[in-house]
């Protein structure tokens, strides 16, 4: 395998799978509100933890064992890819019914959400064939899927399908592509007999035994608070700045007209963001680290709260700015930390069950109790200025309780900090 074309397809894989994604995670909200589903958000943001929790392990064992990687992760791609496009077909033949439309979306991304690892695997397998170095080579190629994420997000805004269904025929069509272009990546082999990892390993259920210790059970419990604001902004971000359109003298300003635009920002800002993660742990400490996230998922959600998309704009593009340092010093220091805190035997264990925390149960419970919140301050008022009040309520609600976590993990938290980094 020639290394000097193998980081530019990798590249190109790595662009292709999180441009599907940001097709619609950051606008599907918009469109369901527009479409009569307002109070139901949060579940189609809670299926995306709820499948996580599972469905990653699952097609790692098939990928262990029986199909190669390159080929799963087409096979999925093109499930999921075409669940997306009878999801948009779906919406083109009669007005949407919710049973049908949450059951082909879940579909959809119970198929999409294990082709994030297994693009990884793909890509770790194919720079090792190439005699290339992991830890040089897979971060510049990485970024580029974040790249794509943000330009499908401004794309699917500047084209006008950011509050409609379109969003999901651009998803899916991304996917297609991806599923094709996957049978061409390098041969990923599978593991000798007897040496695929099991269901309990898979799932990082062997890392449990952690919680003896007093130090990791409460990261681990804190991992998972912390988690709960994950997927919030995600869900209802897009619908909350494109509500600010019901009034008058905001209806016409580019954020409510191109809120997927506006929130673009709060991807660059996690691209700089990760650059700043070496400094900060030799600096701070792992405690530190973690809450100054703390203290940024305050400020993402207060200054959401504050903010409008006139004179007030400089406030909402704080917070998408502030959205780098809140995500990344919370996933990327975590999963640092558990690396160096874990026994190698059970490392991978741990980090499934860090991934399980925070992405399959925190934001999972995170977007159905933030759907409740919204529920009580917004979608039970009528009139748009007690809407709007109830939409402040809602971030500041969040930006409180962001608050107690850190709080009581300032307090909860004990460790003797080390030379890290």
């Amino acid at each position: 395998m020639k290394s000097r074309n193998i980081k530019l397809r990798l590249t190109v894989m790595n662009y292709l799978q999180f441009a599907i994604w940001g097709a619609y995670l950051t606008s599907m909200g918009r469109y369901l509100g527009a479409a009569g589903f307002g109070e139901q958000i949060g579940g189609f943001y809670a299926m995306q933890g709820f499948v996580s929790l599972f469905m990653p392990a699952l097609m790692g064992i098939v990928a262990d064992r029986w199909i190669p990687a390159q080929r799963l992760l087409g096979l999925c791609h093109a499930l999921a890819g075409g669940l997306m496009l009878a999801l948009f077909g779906y919406t083109q033949t009669a007005a949407p019914e919710y049973p049908i439309l949450f059951t082909l979306y879940s579909l959809s991304v119970a198929f999409y959400m294990p082709t994030i690892a297994l693009s990884n695997s793909v890509a770790y397998s194919a720079l090792e064939q190439a005699g290339l170095d992991l830890v040089k080579s897979f971060p510049p190629i990485r970024v580029f899927g974040t790249v794509g994420f943000i330009c499908t997000m401004v794309m699917v805004s500047l084209v006008g399908v950011e509050a409609t269904s379109g969003q999901f025929a651009v998803s899916g069509g991304l996917g297609i592509l991806l599923a094709l272009y996957a049978q061409t990546l390098p041969h990923c082999s599978t593991a000798p007999k007897g040496q695929s990892k099991s269901l309990v390993e898979a799932l990082g259920l062997r890392a449990f035994v952690l919680f003896k210790e007093k130090k990791m059970a409460l990261f681990f419990i804190f991992s998972m608070l912390l988690g709960v604001s994950l997927q919030v902004t995600n869900g209802f971000a897009n619908p909350f700045i494109s509500a600010f359109g019901e009034i008058d003298a905001y209806k016409d300003t580019f954020g409510v007209q191109h809120a997927n635009i506006l929130i673009a920002l709060s991807q660059a800002s996690e691209t700089l963001c990760i650059l700043l993660i070496p400094f900060a742990l030799r600096r701070f400490g792992i405690k530190i680290v973690m809450l100054i996230s703390m203290v940024a998922w305050v400020l993402r959600f207060g200054l959401l709260g504050l903010g409008d998309p006139g004179a007030g704009v400089w406030l909402f593009v704080l917070s998408m700015l502030v959205y780098g340092v809140a995500f990344d010093f919370f996933n990327v220091s975590g999963s640092l930390f558990v690396d160096r805190e874990t026994d190698p035997s059970i490392r991978s264990s741990a980090q499934g069950l860090f991934m399980i925390m925070t992405n399959g149960i925190g934001a999972t419970l995170g977007s159905l109790g933030a759907q409740a919140v919204i529920n009580h301050f917004v979608n039970s008022e009528t009139d748009t200025t007690a809407r709007m009040l109830g939409w402040s309520m809602s971030w500041y609600t969040f930006a409180a309780y962001a608050a107690v976590v850190a709080v009581l993990f300032a307090v909860l938290f004990r460790y003797k900090r080390q030379a890290e980094g």
